[in-house]
């Protein structure tokens, strides 16, 4: 896999520009954009620095982290507090996201999207309002394991660390979550699947692959 240096604000930008080139215009359907990666990459970063790149080009915009769609402590605790398989089978509540994030968006959806669903922090149901987003919108998700669940992106990107970048990044009190990404690299192999690939071990000097073409078009 070739990588070629980028600064982080050409980044945002080549990648707007191609899901902008992948949106079709005002009144057709919804364009679905993943940011792929571990919470150390700060996917969040880059997730809005495109969307925002994207409303510069005209574009309604809506972000959605999976940090929203926790399951309850209860659920996510089943087998202990830091269970790397829990964690990376059960966290993340990806049927509220098929049904409140992914559903409104299909052709004959109303847009309707929910940011967010439960509030890891209170534990309780955030209750959010709905947001609309206009036909011809972007939506833009970002979290970790986003590549394994066959979730309809139209454009996937994964941010990439090396093992050594991950442990290096990853907060001494959640370094228990590494095997959960040691597993998702051999079972999913995210940057295999991806449109795009970051290497984000400096995350002031990114790196990228570009945006390869699918065989599908």
């Amino acid at each position: 896999m070739r990588f070629e240096a980028i600064t982080r604000d050409r980044l945002a930008d080549a990648l707007a520009a191609h899901a902008d080139a992948l949106a079709p215009a005002d009144g057709g359907p919804w364009l679905k954009v993943a940011v792929d990666g571990a919470p150390a990459a700060r996917t969040g970063e880059l997730a809005e620095a495109v969307a925002g790149a994207l409303r510069l080009r005209g574009r309604s915009v809506l972000t959605v982290s999976t940090e929203g769609f926790l399951r309850p402590a209860s659920l996510r605790y089943e087998y202990g507090r830091r269970d790397p398989d829990s964690y990376y089978g059960s966290w993340f509540d990806t049927g509220a996201l098929w049904r409140e994030v992914f559903g409104p968006l299909e052709p004959d959806g109303d847009g309707r999207v929910l940011p967010d669903l439960w509030d890891p922090v209170t534990d309780r149901a955030t209750r959010s309002a709905y947001r609309e987003l206009p036909r011809g919108g972007v939506l833009v998700v970002h979290g970790p394991f986003l590549l394994g669940h066959w979730f309809p992106f139209d454009l996937g990107v994964h941010v990439r660390l090396s093992e050594g970048a991950l442990r290096r990044r990853t907060e001494e009190g959640e370094r228990w979550t590494l095997p959960a990404f040691a597993r998702y690299e051999e079972e999913v192999a995210p940057a295999a699947h991806a449109d795009a690939v970051v290497r984000a071990d400096d995350p002031h000097h990114p790196a990228w692959t570009g945006v390869r073409q699918r065989e599908d078009g």
